[in-house]
């Protein structure tokens, strides 16, 4: 079984990554504590000059740093000002409805906050292969709007007809049963070696 590390302090000092001239987050993701929604600049970033409250920022803009920033998964990734979507660094899930039994499950996901300047910055190639890639550990995606608009998308490895597909809205209601994406997971894990 493997175990994923979300926050690790001594790696900033081994990581190459930065996020320089990168405040993409501070747009896009939802910040409760400071009454800012998703998809809105933060009235404390400035042009230039970066967060006007750094030092006294609160605990969850402080803890929080995206994919790009933290994960070797994402080594192949452009810097999230420049691929225009913040790839989170904390999993979220889904639920699948079977729509013939009504069976119900959790499906882990990535998700991606999409910069709605951008919005099908989700279509570059060289982020669909990180979601194939994930898709071949059973894992899909939620690619994020704003606080309530967001599309689904569960890549080849995850489907029977192993094609890519997407749906838009809160709730994921696939063309597929959730019996097919499981036979689907249970041949990648067959065809699939384990460490």
């Amino acid at each position: 079984m493997s175990t994923r590390v979300l926050f690790d302090a001594d790696r900033e000092r081994h990581n190459p990554r930065r996020c320089a001239q990168c405040s993409l987050c501070c747009k896009l993701l939802p910040m409760p504590i400071l009454k800012k929604p998703a998809g809105k600049p933060c009235q404390f970033q400035r042009f230039g000059k970066g967060c006007t409250i750094y030092a006294n920022r609160p605990p969850e803009c402080a803890f929080w740093s995206c994919r790009w920033l933290l994960n070797d998964d994402t080594a192949d990734q452009i810097r999230p000002d420049k691929s225009h979507l913040v790839i989170d660094s904390m999993p979220d899930y889904v639920e699948i409805v079977d729509n013939e039994t009504g069976q119900r499950r959790k499906l882990e996901v990535v998700q991606a906050w999409i910069d709605p300047d951008y919005p099908d910055a989700h279509r570059d190639p060289v982020f669909r292969a990180y979601l194939y890639r994930r898709a071949q550990e059973g894992v899909a995606a939620r690619i994020r709007y704003d606080n309530a608009r967001a599309l689904h998308i569960m890549a080849p490895p995850l489907m029977q007809d192993r094609q890519w597909q997407e749906w838009a809205g809160g709730t994921v209601r696939p063309q597929h049963t959730a019996k097919e994406i499981d036979d689907a997971l249970k041949l990648r894990r067959i065809l699939t070696v384990e460490p």
